[in-house]
């Protein structure tokens, strides 16, 4: 069904349900976003996959029975099929999510809320079903409408901005939008401090919102009016939020929820619903991510890793270096010698570490060091003190160019196994480097550029287009939330490495080399 079909279908729908509606009116306000808003989003994200309507007729077709009817016995079957629908939509943001990874947050947003989706279901059954969640029925019913609305139509509507204009401040305001329906729900459940204080966090998100969407440039002026004011209907409704919140918190005012449900039922149906979906229909902004697309190891390790997973692989040729011609990354002439030749002759050099777990850090590390030991992969010391790594270089056949494993041994410990090849995408070329894991391989594509007289190896995706690191699992590419950064320099003829790993832009891992010619 086409889109325009779906609106006049699912609003004639919505008005026969209004007119027989057993339920207070107030009831229709979830009610018009399951049977109106949520499938004509889906058909805005989703556009050809016909598949998800199925499951959106029977959904609809059970919120309408149950708003239009008395107290039944089929009351749980028709809320277990809404749910159902719920479920299904999540597996669909999860799919879409396993399929590209940590990667184009504007389309991360559009996925989580597909997921939150299925939560605002399981409230709408509790609601139905009159389950005891510890909250009045009332607060039971705001929840779940609360999962439709801000967690639901919000995240999706600032993934379609984003994917026009997404300034430094838009992961940040994303990642506020994204935790806040969490924040709100655990402040309610717990502390109505935190409840105040999460409707804090929620203003500073929407608001920065209202100022990025009056900075797009829509499609025509009279997109642009809908979108703001539907932003813009938001920034009103949370500082009647922030009233209740202070109410609970502080006891200083005396917003109801009997107020609530008609100030917001106007601001958050007509005004930021209704208005934004109409805004996005004029115009929805295609998608930026393109399917990651680089030669992938064919080498996995199974319970252990280590250097029987060359056994299979090992061929009857040695390197001296990683890498055979640096040239073909960086002007050779604008580094030292040193560094070039560290490259092309790695075997030539003693590499002294030392490893710097952060604080943070230091439990999940200490942790996993449990197992790394016998998986021998990642196996870093927990110690900070000096330590001399030594290895081979040894080729190695997995389906990508020229590839040779670097093995790095700390005394007769297995440290890293890292299989180094290159390609090359829109005239530049990458170190393309995978550390086998069980089942599946860790890929870190590295952009090679000169600085100042020192080499920069970066994973960050923004100077580069493959750059980053992913996990390989079966075919499918997940880029992982992790960045990492070597630096190397040379003085008075010794080279010295600085490493550095972040987790969501959090350091959590440095190691200093210094690098000896033999």
């Amino acid at each position: 069904m086409t889109y325009k079909g779906i609106a006049i279908s699912h609003t004639i729908l919505f008005l026969i349900v209004a007119a027989f509606s057993v339920e207070p009116w107030y009831f229709l306000m979830l009610s018009v976003a399951q049977i109106l808003f949520v499938p004509l989003v889906l058909k805005l994200v989703l556009k050809d996959d016909h598949l998800i309507y199925y499951f959106v007729i029977p959904a609809v077709i059970a919120v309408s029975i149950l708003q239009i009817t008395e107290d039944s016995r089929i009351d749980s079957l028709l809320a277990l099929i809404y749910l159902l629908f719920t479920f299904i939509v999540a597996m669909v943001g999860f799919k879409r999510f396993i399929n590209r990874g940590f990667t184009n947050i504007e389309e991360f947003a559009i996925d989580m809320g597909m997921m939150y989706l299925f939560i605002g279901g399981l409230w709408f059954v509790a609601s139905v079903l009159e389950i005891d969640t510890g909250f009045t029925p009332i607060l039971t019913w705001l929840t779940g409408i609360h999962f439709h609305y801000s967690s639901f139509l919000l995240p999706v509507f600032i993934g379609f901005l984003g994917r026009v204009y997404k300034p430094a401040s838009y992961p940040w305001l994303t990642a506020i939008i994204l935790i806040s329906p969490l924040v709100v729900a655990i402040g309610i459940t717990f502390s109505t401090l935190l409840e105040f204080i999460s409707v804090l966090l929620y203003m500073i998100g929407i608001y920065g919102f209202i100022v990025l969407a009056i900075k797009v440039t829509y499609k025509n002026g009279y997109q642009k009016s809908l979108i703001v004011t539907s932003f813009g209907a938001l920034g009103v409704t949370i500082l009647f939020s922030l009233l209740y919140a202070t109410g609970n918190a502080f006891g200083i005012f005396g917003v109801t929820i009997d107020f609530m449900l008609k100030f917001h039922g106007f601001f958050n149906c007509l005004i930021f619903a209704f208005v934004g979906i109409v805004g996005w229909s004029i115009w929805t902004p295609p998608a930026r991510y393109k399917k990651l697309q680089f030669p992938i190891s064919k080498i996995t390790g199974k319970g252990t890793v280590g250097e029987k997973i060359l056994d299979d692989y090992h061929i009857n040729k040695t390197y001296m270096g990683l890498v055979d011609d640096m040239s073909i990354f960086v002007d050779k002439e604008s580094l030292p010698p040193m560094i070039s030749n560290f490259y092309e002759q790695t075997m030539h050099y003693r590499l002294f570490s030392t490893v710097h777990w952060h604080a943070w850090f230091k439990p999940f590390a200490a942790l996993y060091r449990l197992f790394s030991s016998r998986l021998q992969q990642l196996n870093l010391p927990f110690t900070s003190r000096e330590m001399e790594m030594t290895g081979d270089i040894v080729a190695i056949e997995d389906g990508r160019t020229n590839t040779r494993a670097w093995i790095r041994k700390i005394e007769t410990s297995t440290i890293f196994i890292a299989l180094y090849s290159i390609h090359t995408r829109d005239e530049k070329t990458f170190m393309n480097i995978s550390l086998p894991l069980p089942w599946s391989s860790m890929v870190g594509i590295l952009a090679l550029q000169e600085q100042d007289g020192k080499l920069l190896l970066t994973s960050k995706s923004a100077l580069a287009s493959d750059a980053g690191i992913y996990l390989a699992f079966r075919g499918t590419i997940f880029k992982l939330p992790l960045e990492e950064q070597f630096l190397l320099e040379e003085e008075n003829k010794i080279l010295t490495a600085k490493h550095e790993m972040r987790i969501f832009s959090i350091p959590f891992l440095t190691i200093n080399y210094r690098i000896l010619l033999k």
